[in-house]
Order: C-alpha cells, then structure tokens, then sequence
C-alpha cells in the first residue's frame, strides 16, 4: 500500500482530497503547516487558512477518517523563502506572487522533505489541477473545473516534485467537492475559500510592510512620460503598474502608473494606452511539457493568475532567459509576477516577469 501525505488546511478541498486518498486505497497521513510569523497578530476567521481553527478543523476532519494527523513547524523556512522574498521583491520595485513562491519552496519542498522523512511515497494537496505521465515525463493539466483551475500556481514544479505528487481533486468541480464534504459530514462543507496572502490576515500588504519593514518604504518624484515631476510618492511597495487610484496626480486627465523606476525612486505616469506592451522578457524559467525551448513556439501566455489566456510566441533569450511577443498588446505586465505558457489544457512552462517592451 503506498503511503501519502496530504497537505490539510482546514479547508473543504484538502479534507475532501483525504477521504478521495483514502477511498482509493492510500494509506494516508494527515499534515498541516505552521508558518504564521511571530511578529503578525493571527486572526481567527473561517476564510484565513492559518488561523488556530483552520488547525482544529484539519484535526477534526483526520479524526473522522482515523488517519494520523501532524503539525509541521515551518515557520523559519517560510519566513526566509517566502516573507523574505515577498520583502526583498517589494524593495526592487517588483510585484511578487507569494502563491507560486510557496508551491515551490515550501508545499513541494519542505513540506515533501518531511513527508519523505516519515516513509511517504507521494504529497498531496488540494489544488485543482491533473499530473499525467507521457512518454516517460511529467506533464501538469488544467484541473477539469477550469474556473477553479489552479495550474498556474503549479508551473514551478520540477520532474522530481511532479513525480512524487498527487492532486486527488484534478477531475471534479468545485461544487461536487462541497457536495461530496457534506455528505461525508464535515462541518467545513460550506467553510468560505482563502483569498488573501495567508501571512497578511487584514489582506492589507502595505499596512504589514509599512509595520514590520518601514525602511524599503521611501518617498519620491512622480513623474510623467516627459520627466516632468508632477507629485510625490510614499514608496514604491505602494503602487503598481496600471493602477489610477490614490496617485494623488491631477493632470487634466486620467494617469495611470506605467513604470517603477526602483534605480530613481520614482513613480512613472502616463495615459491608459502607455500602460500597454507587446511583449515581456521572463527569467527564473521552469519548462514541464519539455525540457528545452529550443526555437519559436505559437503559445496561448497568462501573464496574472485572474487574467485570460492570450495568442503569443516565446522564443529563447539571451542567459536562459524566454521572449514573450504577444499577438495583441497586453496591459499592465507587471515585473515579478509570473507569465505561464499553456497549450490547451497542457503547461508548457514559465517565469518570472523581468521587463516588457
């Protein structure tokens, strides 16, 4: 009988994903994350999964399916691979995606490590996307719900994460999932899904970087397109590209932010068309459906996890780098977040969003 963690947060998906393991003949142990810092006052609310009752919730539900259920203390790698990129990525000027980071570094890696220690074959978790084995590699699919699709999150896993993963969830919609919850009687059946950045409770990113790291906060220039200083900035983590509201500009016109200069400590406005590109160059790349990307490939690119899916051709860069040309302009690129190739319901790959052009 091959043995499986699942990752269990409290929530309807991870607890539903457990009795599917066990249905189908897994031994499975139950393993829950401790990663909220010291230093943040936890809220207790049903739709934060790291509060004390998303604990209580997980340990509840492996109660009702007699498996082991365990607390991991991963509170100093999380704050080193993910709090303290989120940081150092707000400090560059750069819009980081905490979600992606976590899958990589922390669910499918420290987590994995402690899943490997205690004998499982396999971790699990409640994403809603498909790992199918083709000619010898690891190919990561869309879940078959696709509006609750989470593939995009997943791009960053390896051949070795992908190969010791389960999604249990790939094939059902959300909605059976509530459904098979409730009648196998837990209580989270209809518990609300999580939707912020699960260390910042009061979803207010610049309340918790202004408290905990004041010093990346500098004022500055606004600018606009010509170099003409046209306000005053509170600090760069403060705004992003696309945004019109609270710039405190009146120029006559609707101004939106187009750039973040993080080399002048300045703010860049200009009208809503500046705010388009037609392309993107992406680093930090992780390609799934093949090993390389060796010349021109027609792709359909997501550049956030909410937006659509866009034509567009990616190319090989100059230092392993991808060049993303889109068949439309696309507004808002936005550097540190990722870009995701897909072909259909198959991933190709991605990166991280270095510059647009």
């Amino acid at each position: 009988m091959k043995r499986v963690m699942i990752a269990m947060s409290g929530g309807v998906d991870s607890s539903v994903a457990a009795a599917l393991l066990k249905e189908e003949g897994y031994e499975v142990i139950g393993g829950t994350m401790h990663i909220f810092p010291d230093y943040e006052e936890a809220v207790d609310r049903d739709d934060h999964c790291c509060s004390y009752s998303a604990v209580q919730d997980a340990k509840r539900v492996a109660n009702m399916l007699d498996i082991p259920h365990f607390v991991f203390n991963l509170k100093d790698e999380f704050q080193e691979k993910i709090i303290d990129y989120f940081v150092e990525e707000y400090s560059r000027a750069r819009t980081p995606n905490p979600c992606v980071m976590c899958n990589k570094e922390i669910k499918f890696s420290a987590l994995m490590k402690k899943a490997l220690e205690v004998n499982c074959d396999y971790i699990a978790t409640g994403h809603y996307a498909r790992i199918e084995k083709v000619n010898g590699r690891y190919n990561l699919k869309k879940g078959v719900d696709k509006e609750k699709d989470q593939s995009y999150m997943l791009y960053v896993l390896n051949q070795e994460q992908l190969s010791k993963t389960l999604f249990p969830l790939g094939n059902f919609t959300k909605e059976r999932i509530r459904e098979k919850a409730k009648e196998l009687g837990f209580s989270v059946y209809n518990k609300p899904d999580s939707q912020e950045i699960c260390f910042v409770p009061d979803d207010d990113y610049i309340r918790f970087l202004d408290t905990n790291y004041p010093e990346i906060s500098k004022t500055g220039p606004i600018l606009d397109t010509d170099g003409n200083k046209v306000g005053v900035h509170s600090g760069l983590a403060h705004y992003t590209i696309g945004q019109r509201r609270g710039l405190g500009v009146a120029l006559g016109y609707p101004v939106y932010v187009v750039e973040l200069d993080h080399q002048n400590n300045s703010v860049i406005v200009g009208k809503d068309n500046e705010v388009f590109n037609n392309g993107l160059i992406a680093d930090d790349i992780n390609m799934i459906s093949i090993e390389k990307l060796n010349g021109k490939m027609d792709v359909r690119a997501k550049i956030r996890y909410n937006s659509d899916e866009v034509k567009a051709y990616i190319e090989p860069d100059k230092g392993n780098k991808i060049r993303v040309t889109f068949e439309e302009k696309q507004r808002a690129i936005t550097p540190g977040q990722s870009v995701v190739f897909y072909d259909d319901d198959l991933i190709i790959g991605g990166g991280i969003i270095e510059e647009s052009f």
